[in-house]
């Protein structure tokens, strides 16, 4: 997977993997982030270093944990872990400012032409699934769930929907204030693409931020508040949001790790990426930290409220880094 392969092929490639794996009905491995670390530690090189890292907010959770457990078994090494949204990790990767861009969507065909022409080879590998959450606040009881023609009623660009009841006549009459990722967000380019037809198209009046903890704290603190991000953030926070089940065709489904993982929870669930150059690759921390990253994904994924990939997917990006 480097950057001269087409990233639309890319993610045909690593989606095949990933659907092959699952129906292969292999058993799931369950790794102890101990044990990891206790393997990995015999390895982990001595000497210090940085390890520099930015991009989503959707895939900081499970590199923040990462980066934790790190810690223990190489204390010499400095992992920094930044939020700038996707496109501004991969800008910087690009710009060759950090080792590892983390991203909630594949790379851009645009993106990857800027990579290709400085020279840059990298490695995607996916490190978990997400289920995009769509959120309001507890407080609201009039919503059971929400159809994809419904998010995009209320989402499109032009949209007019600025009061529940124009969603639906029965729900009541009462303001409609929208909160999301901002344009930097490999979040907010799934969410328009799925549900509008084309990433980045969106109303543009809605609370912003590519701090989804930002969010979180909007849709809590507002009664008539409806906002996305992902899955883990509406775990870390259940007990002030509540989740809207929804509905892509088959009736409505509630994201969970079991409706993430097999599928159903569609159209919004998607898996998530780290990007690493080959440039960067060849400093030991850096190598390190990813086998250690790979390694850990997933149990630490389970943990902060993402869903394990598949164990084949997990082994066939470390025979990829092997070799490159």
């Amino acid at each position: 997977m480097f950057c001269q392969t087409p990233p639309k092929l890319l993610f045909t490639l690593a989606i095949s993997l990933l659907m092959l794996a699952a129906c292969s009905q292999e058993p799931q491995t369950e790794t102890s982030a101990v044990a990891v670390a206790e393997v990995t530690s015999a390895v982990a090189p001595a000497n210090g270093g940085v390890v520099t890292m930015d991009g989503s907010s959707t895939v900081f959770p499970i590199s923040e944990a990462v980066a934790e457990e790190y810690l223990a078994v190489a204390p010499a090494i400095r992992v920094t872990v930044g939020v700038s949204g996707t496109g501004g990790g991969i800008q910087k990767f690009i710009a060759q400012e950090i080792d590892i861009a983390a991203a909630s969507r594949p790379i851009k065909e645009t993106e990857a032409a800027e990579a290709a022409a400085k020279g840059i080879e990298y490695l995607e590998i996916p490190v978990a699934y997400d289920g995009l959450s769509i959120v309001v606040n507890p407080a609201n009881t009039w919503v059971d769930h929400l159809t994809l023609k419904e998010l995009q009623m209320i989402w499109q660009p032009g949209s007019t929907v600025d009061s529940w009841d124009d969603v639906r006549p029965e729900w009541p009459a009462q303001p409609l204030r929208l909160y999301g990722p901002g344009t930097d967000s490999g979040t907010f380019d799934y969410f328009t693409e799925t549900v509008n037809g084309t990433a980045g198209a969106s109303r543009p009046d809605y609370t912003a931020s590519e701090d989804d903890n930002i969010l979180v704290q909007g849709i809590s603190g507002d009664e008539n508040s409806l906002g996305f991000f992902g899955y883990a953030y509406y775990i870390q926070n259940q007990s002030i949001l509540k989740v809207v089940p929804v509905d892509g065709g088959t009736g409505p489904i509630t994201p969970s790790p079991a409706t993430i993982n097999d599928g159903t929870y569609s159209p919004l669930s998607r898996p998530i990426f780290i990007y690493v150059s080959k440039t960067s690759l060849q400093k030991p921390e850096v190598r390190n930290f990813v086998e250690f990253y790979i390694d850990s994904a997933p149990a630490l994924s389970a943990e902060v409220g993402y869903v394990a990939l598949p164990t084949a997917s997990y082994e066939a990006s470390k025979i990829a880094l092997t070799g490159f």
